[in-house]
């Protein structure tokens, strides 16, 4: 709770009707320890802000009251007064005579547009963008969203990135296929830049990264992200997106904003869940259940508890193949072959596997606080085990390089073999503070986290074709001896990152400001530890020379494996001190000016200011705005992670073949040779210009403008191949590989774009509506690339180095526009949710480049509340089983079959029938889904 600086939840479940006798024993004191103890005595929730209690005495109350006549009691003469919303919720406001002007705003987001009995005008939360507690959003001088978990649950999506995703229009949760770990640990982005350029927070401490980094060819190439799907939605109280560069109050990350997490607390009610949903094409089945509940503890503090049980079933949209699967089938003209092979005319052509994985996850969140009476102790753990299966590359009957042929001139797996990625992954953190407040008014806030985020894929349902290779011409095992024996299964590798955080935050309210300052201390772990031998070794090559007149490809197909010499363990120190100070210059006129100073081990250190302006027009216009610098230091992964893999990449006769490419870590011996110096932190200039209007607290718009200069951006080159310069050449002959990849700073990019929000709420018809619109345009341009002086890499053109695939990445892989318009409408026990998304255009190179156009998908619920205590649910996402369009490029496996008699046996344009580099809202066709929730 500590992020709830200056207001006071307290939630007990209630144990009697409203008439009962309750003992109260509350002595005459300040108010808000006063509400305190009435909160516990009476089990009651209590609404009321901090700063409005903290001067005001109350009556002595003691004896046997009903709860009414109690709180009257010890209020009565202090100008304070009590209000009860239809939820019997008691609220604590000024009286009449002592209100200047009404509140009626909330701290719902405009992007929301729903309004709580928890979130009515009295409540102060400190959000983030400002370390002062506030009413609403609109007092902010940046951006912020704030999502409660209503909403969330409206969208009918099951995991955090996707709600996400389908609420705020500058979020972007981009799927692609055939993606090792990228397919199962999506990439999220804010405002168009890259995972690892959002910084995100947990009830308001840092969250640990996902030790995945993105290396294959999908959106955020070269980057690592933090896995939101870790977090139960069942855990979460509300999402606050702070759409503002942020690295002098939150440091490094928070360039392109910051995504805080706020957990259930005690004021949260308590359910019980289950839902049940599958697409329109029978597949890709997903079944739920999510529970939450508060308890007491000793009667001074709460435990919510909070987990979440997901089964989904994997979708498939492959398309034919159309390529050879078997010898005598010959190829006549490209893409065109005949055969008389009945294997070759029988064959299933679906083979590949396109589409969402199939996953299994357990998920459980413990959120705390305890009252000491001089301050507050509080904490939280979470943990996630999620395990899943993707697909990689089909590998032929054919294809003696990853299939040999045996003595009996069969291939090792004579139909072939889809190789299978089982990725287990687990993530859990822990964390503990302690927030009191001295005599003086200074309150301190310390505290300790740690978070791990680790990985284990094991390979599957594939091969080492060069074992296949060892035991028929070493070993002399027989054909029908060796396919019996050959593993089929590896483990390839591990991965994990971890972090520790201590925090130092003290405050002091003045008259005239609100003084920050806080020390941060913290410890990157990052480890990659090998894999069986089986799953990297090459057992039909020594010394670079083959053994046997068919070499075969070493390493388990499909996902190869790290061997020993690139385990990974690194350790990282940070040293943070920042400053932020808030003050109301004029009485309309807010000021909030941040620095920092960051010391890392490694590349050095980073000082940033920000400085934000909130200006108060009148009574239905303000205008706000900041002007920062910010910072990114080189993550762990990219400092570090080193692995050769199989990548299928369109060559220069626009085929999809497979090429041996190695990723080398920056310290390494190739970087080194090639002279590609240390990573340096990215950093960036951000400016944003806003404005909010408000008519009669029922319509809200607002419009901001940003841009954000980055320079240095650190990117993962293009595969540097034989060729392109005599040093190279020799260094890739001696690694054995086609490619070399290496991490370097070596992009400036400009990104502009303007976020609209506009709301309305009003009464019809004896129900209520609100009304929603929300938009985003972004735009990313690769504004300088270059290479380090003094390396082979500068003695080559750039673009050997940053082909325009790599250009299209970082510009045009993400829609430019994104547009949320949200019908909520509520009457008695219905509320009926009706969402038109809007994706825009979006570019992607793969040999050719090719524009996706815009796409508007519909959404809809309907929820009925069966009894107080019952509700049922029904919709639908995605309603009219919309598509991207269909691909044209980058395709794989395309042909036209036919017989000796001229049948036709498959004519297929590819197993690619969309995109699989990215798909901004996937590829699988409308979803219908019913669920049931009880809360108790």
């Amino acid at each position: 709770m500590s992020i709830h600086t200056a207001l006071i939840f307290l939630l007990f479940s209630s144990m009697g009707k409203a008439a009962d006798l309750v003992y109260f024993d509350i002595k005459q004191q300040n108010a808000n320890q006063a509400l305190i103890l009435f909160g516990k005595q009476s089990q009651q929730t209590i609404l009321f802000s901090f700063e409005l209690t903290k001067k005001i005495q109350t009556n002595q109350v003691e004896g046997y009251y009903t709860v009414e006549f109690a709180i009257r009691k010890l209020l009565r003469g202090s100008g304070l007064e009590v209000i009860k919303n239809q939820d019997n919720v008691i609220a604590i406001s000024a009286t009449s005579k002592t209100k200047k002007t009404p509140n009626t705003e909330d701290v719902t987001s405009p992007a929301s547009a729903n309004r709580t009995a928890e979130t009515a005008g009295i409540e102060k939360i400190a959000i983030v963008g400002s370390r002062t507690a506030r009413r609403s959003i609109t007092d902010l001088p940046v951006p912020v969203d704030i999502l409660p978990f209503s909403q969330l649950k409206q969208s009918g999506q099951t995991n955090v990135g996707d709600m996400l995703q389908a609420i705020a229009p500058s979020f972007n949760f981009s799927k692609s296929a055939i993606s090792d770990g990228s397919d199962v640990l999506q990439p999220a982005t804010l405002r168009g830049l890259g995972p690892d350029q959002t910084l995100v927070l947990v009830n308001g401490k840092r969250r640990h990264q996902a030790s995945l980094i993105h290396i294959n060819n999908s959106v955020g190439r070269g980057t690592a992200g933090t896995d939101l799907n870790a977090i139960p939605v069942a855990a979460i109280k509300r999402i606050e997106i702070l759409r503002d560069g942020a690295a002098a109050q939150y440091g490094s990350d928070a360039i392109a904003g910051v995504i805080n997490i706020v957990l259930k607390d005690d004021t949260s009610a308590d359910y019980v869940e289950a839902s049940y949903g599958k697409h329109s094409q029978g597949d890709g089945a997903s079944q739920q259940v999510e529970f939450s509940k508060s308890i007491a503890l000793f009667k001074q503090g709460y435990a919510n508890l909070s987990a979440s049980v997901a089964d989904h079933q994997a979708t498939n949209r492959t398309g034919q193949y159309g390529s050879c699967i078997y010898d005598g089938c010959t190829q006549q003209a490209p893409h065109e072959y005949i055969t008389s092979n009945l294997q070759e005319i029988n064959a299933a052509r679906d083979i590949f596997e396109i589409g969402n994985p199939e996953y299994l996850q357990q998920a459980w969140v413990i959120n705390a606080g305890y009252d000491t009476g001089v301050g507050e102790l509080y904490g939280f753990a979470t943990y996630s085990k999620r395990d899943n299966t993707s697909a990689a590359f089909f590998r032929s009957a054919k294809d003696q390089a990853t299939n040999p042929v045996l003595q009996d001139s069969l291939p090792t797996l004579p139909d072939g073999y889809l190789p299978k990625i089982s990725s287990k992954l687990s993530d859990y953190s822990l964390n503990f503070g302690y927030n009191f407040e001295f005599d003086s008014g200074i309150s301190v806030d310390t505290s300790y986290t740690y978070g791990k985020n680790k990985i284990n894929y094991d390979t599957e349902s594939a091969i080492n074709a060069s074992y296949a290779n060892l035991l028929r011409f070493q070993e002399n095992s027989t054909a029908s001896k060796i396919r019996e024996n050959i593993p089929q299964n590896a483990h390839a590798y591990e991965l994990s990152l971890s972090l520790q955080t201590l925090n130092i935050d003290i405050r002091k309210d003045l008259d005239w400001a609100t003084l920050t300052l806080g020390f941060e201390f913290r410890q990157d772990h990052y480890q990659v530890n090998a894999g069986e031998k089986y799953s990297y070794f090459d057992y039909d090559t020594l010394a670079n020379r083959s053994l046997f007149a068919n070499d075969a490809v070493a390493g388990i197909q499909g996902f190869p494996g790290v061997a020993p010499s690139s385990a990974v363990d690194e350790k990282r120190h940070v040293r943070s001190i920042y400053f932020e100070i808030e003050q109301q210059l004029l009485p309309n006129v807010f000021i909030n000016t941040a620095t920092r100073y960051d010391d890392y081990d490694g590349f050095g250190a980073s000082t940033n200011l920000k400085v934000a302006a909130h200006w108060q027009s009148n009574d239905w216009l303000t205008y706000r705005g900041a002007i920062s610098t910010g910072f990114r230091a080189p993550s762990m992964q990219q400092l570090y992670f080193n692995n050769t893999s199989t990548q299928f990449l369109v060559d220069d006769n626009d085929e999809l073949v497979g090429q041996k490419v190695a990723t080398f870590r920056n310290d390494s011996h190739l970087a080194n040779a090639i002279g590609v110096p240390e990573l340096a932190e990215e950093s960036s200039k951000n400016l944003s210009l806003g404005a909010v209007v408000s008519f009669d607290n029922s319509l809200t718009l607002t419009v901001d403008y940003y841009r954000i200069d980055i320079d240095d951006r650190i990117v993962l080159s293009s595969g540097l191949c034989l060729g392109l310069n005599h040093t190279l050449d020799q260094l890739l002959a001696a690694e054995n590989i086609d490619k070399a990849q290496v991490f370097l700073n070596g992009v400036d990019t400009k990104t502009q774009g303007i976020d609209i929000i506009a709301t309305w709420q009003t009464s019809l018809a004896q129900g209520k509506l609100d009304l929603t619109l929300a938009a985003n345009y972004t735009k990313t341009e690769v504004e300088r690339l270059f290479t380090p002086s003094a390396s082979t890499l500068n003695s080559l053109a750039v673009e050997e180095v940053f082909s325009a695939h790599d250009i299209a990445i970082i510009e045009d892989w993400q829609p430019e526009s994104r547009i949320n318009f949200n019908i909520n409408y509520q009457l008695q026990q219905w509320r009926f949710n009706l969402t038109l998304n809007h994706f825009g255009k979006y570019s992607v190179v793969d040999g050719d480049k090719q524009t996706y156009g815009a796409k508007l998908l519909t959404d809809i619920r309907i929820e009925h509340q069966l009894t107080p205590n019952v509700q049922l649910y029904a919709g639908s996402n995605n309603l009219f089983n919309i598509y991207p369009d269909k691909n044209t490029i980058g395709n794989s496996r395309a042909g036209k079959i036919i017989d000796d008699a001229g049948n036709t046996i498959v004519d297929s344009e590819g197993v690619f029938q969309y995109s699989r580099r990215s798909a901004p809202f996937g590829y699988n066709g409308a979803y219908f889904y019913t669920g049931i929730a009880v809360n108790f």
